[in-house]
């Protein structure tokens, strides 16, 4: 009987979360372009990193075989035109995540393990991706600039295949990796604790049965926004959880005003961890008789949406 009652309990409260997801779902103001023309170009642009002041930016951009980190700054209203990383222009760099104090940087290379050696193969989706691999990489704060990137250990590289970093204010590390099929990708948790990560651990709404992908999370790791292709997503979609008493509990999907029917990835979150940043293939100007600029023809461009209405809901989205 206890038991009855408790999957009873379980069931209603996954009820209440998706029907109070759907309503937040539906009153969610649309996404607008981030800076068009100038952050999103024409080819494709992703996970935007803020520093603490919410004026720099570093970002990718790739052309679908290679991806460059890029920074702009807001100057008199108005982000500058971007200019390559320091640290970036040789190898195939992406994925940029600041910590968030501002005192470091992760990102994801395929830049070889050794000196002199060859850039990292990947192994995902099922099938080999050569020169595609990637591994995460971190660069300090340092005067004006950043040090020489440095490889994280192989407790967090532990796949060639190691990408969308994400930093919370412990210096605790969130990213992706194939699950054990190699055919999704899965979520992972790597505590650090006295300098050292310890050994990564599945998200536990993450179990390799479903893709999920670039984890964008709070600094007090409250909640999360990420990609996944579970239900109901039709392609790629965003989802929010959260996360209470050291317990993650049931996505819920962000709604079809902020997802689009193509790809929605790369969740990033601004300074204030208020705004929502992601890419996406949608077009800005939905009349296909209309001339289009060049941004604006359906590589990704980066997109962002208030999260307000969301972290202003009571506990109930924040239970299983």
């Amino acid at each position: 009987m206890f038991q009855a009652r408790a999957a009873v309990g379980i069931t209603a409260a996954i009820i209440l979360t998706f029907t109070l997801g759907t309503a937040i779902a539906a009153a969610t103001a649309a996404p607008e372009v981030f800076a068009p023309g100038i952050i999103s170009g024409p080819e494709h642009d992703s996970a935007p990193a803020f520093t603490p002041d919410g004026r720099t930016v570093y970002f990718s951009r790739s052309d679908g075989d290679h991806s460059t980190l890029l920074v702009s700054h807001l100057r008199r209203a108005r982000w500058t035109e971007p200019q390559t990383a320091e640290f970036s222009g040789t190898w195939s760099d992406m994925e940029p995540a600041m910590s968030p104090d501002g005192r470091f940087i992760v990102f994801v290379s395929n830049r070889p393990v050794e000196e002199g050696g060859k850039p990292l193969d990947g192994y995902f989706n099922g099938k080999a991706y050569p020169a595609r691999g990637g591994n995460l990489w971190r660069v300090n704060a340092q005067g004006s600039g950043w040090s020489q990137p440095v490889r994280l250990p192989d407790t967090v590289n532990n796949s060639t295949s190691t990408f969308a970093p994400a930093v919370a204010a412990d210096g605790s590390l969130y990213f992706m990796h194939p699950a054990a099929d190699s055919k999704r990708f899965q979520l992972f948790r790597a505590q650090l604790e006295r300098g050292i990560y310890r050994e990564p651990q599945a998200l536990s709404f993450s179990d390799g049965s479903t893709t999920d992908v670039d984890p964008a999370v709070a600094p007090d790791e409250s909640f999360m926004v990420f990609g996944s292709g579970r239900t109901p997503a039709k392609s790629m979609d965003l989802f929010i959880v959260f996360r209470k008493n050291a317990v993650w509990g049931t996505p819920v999907h962000l709604g079809d005003i902020v997802n689009s029917p193509g790809s929605d990835a790369e969740a990033r979150l601004s300074a204030d961890h208020k705004t929502l940043y992601f890419s996406s293939e949608r077009l800005a100007n939905g009349d296909p008789s209309q001339p289009r600029p060049p941004w604006d023809n359906g590589k990704y461009n980066i997109w962002h949406v208030s999260l307000t209405a969301w972290l202003k809901q009571p506990s109930d989205l924040r239970s299983r």
